[in-house]
């Protein structure tokens, strides 16, 4: 499947909230209740919150055909050279065929000078939590994280560049 990752636009915003939308409805359906996810979904990706996350990280878009099916939300390069990877969603047809690695790769080259990178995923994603292992991340904490009244049980990871 050819694929075309690049710079996150403003007029991407809603292609980018259907993708987070979908992707995460399908990933949590038997982890997060549906209104919770709802909720969150609304908040972290309204308009006004991306075009936030536009201004203040770096956000990639992955597209097939011209269409956006995934994406990456990277944080600006913190102090001693540590990153925060906020997300890699994709729709889950387009899930298995590179664009999350070649996501993952754009953050890296972009954040010049990063040593770690750093991703939150909820013990329970199985397929999140594999693709991260197999990218090279490493679980370096353990914790709940109370979700909108919903707790969580959060793997920290990190990975090494």
């Amino acid at each position: 499947m050819d694929f075309v990752i690049r710079e996150m636009k403003e007029e991407d915003i809603p292609s980018v909230q259907y993708v987070a939308k979908t992707s995460w409805n399908d990933t949590y359906k038997d982890i997060i209740p549906v209104a919770v996810q709802e909720k969150f979904i609304e908040h972290a990706y309204s308009h006004d919150m991306m075009k936030h996350r536009l201004q203040q990280s770096h956000l990639f878009v992955g597209e097939v055909d011209g269409k956006v099916v995934g994406f990456a939300n990277f944080s600006p390069i913190k102090y001693q050279n540590e990153a925060e990877l906020g997300a890699i969603y994709l729709l889950p047809a387009y899930q298995g065929n590179g664009m999350g690695t070649a996501l993952l790769r754009k953050g890296i080259t972009i954040l010049e000078g990063v040593k770690k990178i750093y991703i939150n995923v909820e013990s329970e994603n199985k397929t999140g939590k594999a693709f991260y292992t197999a990218k090279g991340f490493a679980v370096v904490d353990a914790f709940e994280d109370d979700f909108d009244g919903y707790m969580l049980k959060i793997l920290r990871m990190v990975l090494h560049i």
